[in-house]
């Protein structure tokens, strides 16, 4: 039973949306005879929703900072529109049609930035201002029709990975060895955090459960990489994904590992406290919102390259979709809780909501009243376990900070300088 209780934690509940999301996956297979479960479908879920998720990679920081960005889905719509146009227009060459796109991104994220933390709007008002600004800006430059973009950006948004290697396995080799690798890494990150906690002392500990869980999530990604890799000839593992899995492991990494990630969490946990021992809150708001419409710019060119084309509508209600995700994730309203990773667990329930009743015929009204009740349903369910002492859902899943442990972490590692406090 210990091993048990290592492999899966002491309450079953924890893994409430990763059972969700396989029963709606399990159960969208079998209602649609078969369709769900499809190398094809499958690429197109990923491909087709991989700028709803990176928006709310960026979202979730945001939001545990006790923010919100509303005008994520305008500002993706206008650098996507920018991108177009400077091809277009100012016949820049693809390359620096992307890389000022993101230039415009990070700068439209300074500015929300600046009234946030230095005039000190909240980023609800900043961004709903930003919203109208840059949903009509779109409209503007572009007068109302839609404008092509480069032909070389389509690999971005609506590529594969290449093929190449011998025929007899049956799969892409590429997303072949990319699986291998995720085995490999998910297996060598466990033995290494098993060794270091036997190194810090901790008792009670298991090898055997360390080996059970990397046999169980290996066999996932297993059955993922013959999932991605044996669709019809020149399909394999998105672009879009890989771009998707790039950014998740890189801010995972940078939240949960780096000490600006942890000032995120104190300020969203306690901004007064993390003031006081010595984190820059003005900072920590700047750079977060930055980082929200750089990642929005990244979403939009990526959504005009698998679309071919940058038109006067795009974008229009991102943001609910990367809302929905981040809570469905687990994130707290009051701020302070919420990891990328659960995020994304959030996000793939919509997206497999959203392309499971497709498969089924449902038409779009019923699904945004079904997609809803599911966004509700979720943070109900969060609220109740926090009324009750339980933890958080993304706290049982994958261990997040709570506002206490977070104040009280900074308060110890936070290096004290002078005129380092934020309003």
């Amino acid at each position: 039973m210990n091993v048990v209780k290592q492999v899966f934690g002491t309450d079953f509940r924890q893994f409430t949306m990763v059972f969700a999301l396989v029963a709606l996956l399990l159960g969208f297979h079998l209602a649609s005879g078969g369709k769900m479960l499809t190398p094809g479908n499958m690429q197109n879920l990923i491909a087709g929703n991989a700028y709803v998720l990176i928006l709310a990679i960026g979202m979730v920081m945001v939001i545990v900072i006790g923010h919100i960005d509303l005008s994520v889905g305008s500002v993706a719509g206008f650098v996507g529109m920018c991108v177009a146009l400077s091809a277009r227009d100012l016949h820049f060459p693809w390359w620096a049609a992307l890389l000022a796109g993101l230039v415009i991104g990070a700068l439209i994220g300074c500015w929300h930035g600046f009234w946030l933390a230095k005039i000190g709007i909240p980023g609800f008002i900043t961004t709903l201002a930003g919203m109208m600004l840059f949903r009509g800006g779109v409209i503007w430059i572009s007068g109302s029709v839609s404008v092509p973009v480069p032909p070389e950006l389509n690999v971005l948004g609506a590529g594969y990975l290449p093929e190449w290697g011998p025929a007899w396995t049956y799969l892409n080799n590429s997303t072949l060895l990319l699986g291998i690798l995720a085995i490999a890494l998910y297996a060598w990150s466990q033995i290494s955090t098993y060794r270091r906690r036997v190194a810090d002392g901790e008792s009670g500990l298991n090898f055997t459960a360390v080996i059970i869980r990397v046999v169980l999530v290996g066999a996932v990604l297993a059955y993922v990489t013959f999932l991605f890799g044996s669709g019809r000839p020149g399909t394999s593992f998105p672009v879009p994904g890989l771009i998707l899995v790039a950014l998740v492991i890189i801010y995972h990494v940078i939240t949960q590992r780096t000490t600006f990630g942890r000032h995120i969490y104190a300020v969203g946990g306690n901004k007064q406290a993390a003031a006081l021992s010595g984190v820059s809150v003005n900072r920590v708001y700047f750079l977060v919102m930055m980082n929200m419409s750089f990642l929005a710019a990244l979403a939009g060119i990526l959504f005009v390259a698998r679309a071919t084309s940058a038109g006067p509508s795009d974008g229009n209600m991102w943001e609910l979709d990367a809302i929905a995700a981040v809570f469905i994730g687990g994130a707290a309203v009051s701020g302070g809780i919420g990891t990328v990773t659960a995020t994304m667990i959030g996000g793939l329930v919509m997206a497999s909501l959203n392309s499971g009743l497709f498969l089924m015929g449902v038409g779009q009204d019923k699904t945004q009243v079904i997609k809803g009740l599911v966004l509700l349903a979720a943070v109900a369910f969060d609220v109740y376990n926090k009324q009750q002492g339980r933890p958080s859902i993304s706290g049982r899943l994958f261990g997040d900070r709570t506002k206490s442990e977070t104040t009280a972490e900074t308060v110890q590692i936070a290096p004290t300088t002078p005129g380092a406090t934020g309003q």
